[in-house]
């Protein structure tokens, strides 16, 4: 089964950038490497390398520790940046449930 793009993909596209910053307002909760981070989004790592330092520069994401040779990177919930990332992707998110559940009470009607 293909997994389903999010609804935030959906509405900018499939570009890295993207799909990098979806990752990152998913999952939130943790730190990545960027290996992982690559590995989940699909994007390669030549091209998450072209990307990187400008999330970094931006801080909208951040070092948090090393585990080995491995940079480990968070989303940075303190940066304006992400928190209007964060307040928008919720509120796309919620309308399109409003959408979808507009949808289901129509043919319920019909």
């Amino acid at each position: 089964m293909e997994a389903k793009n999010s609804i935030f993909v959906e509405t900018f596209g499939e570009t890295p950038t993207v799909k990098v910053l979806d990752f990152f307002l998913t999952f939130d909760s943790f730190d990545y490497s960027k290996s992982q981070i690559a590995e989940e989004t699909g994007v390669s790592r030549i091209t998450l390398d072209k990307i990187w330092q400008d999330l970094v520069n931006k801080k909208i994401i951040v070092k948090t520790r090393n585990i080995g040779r491995a940079e480990m990177y968070k989303l940075n919930k303190s940066n304006p940046f992400a928190i209007a990332l964060i307040n928008f992707s919720l509120k796309l998110a919620s309308a399109f449930a409003e959408e979808e559940t507009s949808k289901i009470k129509k043919k319920v009607e019909a």
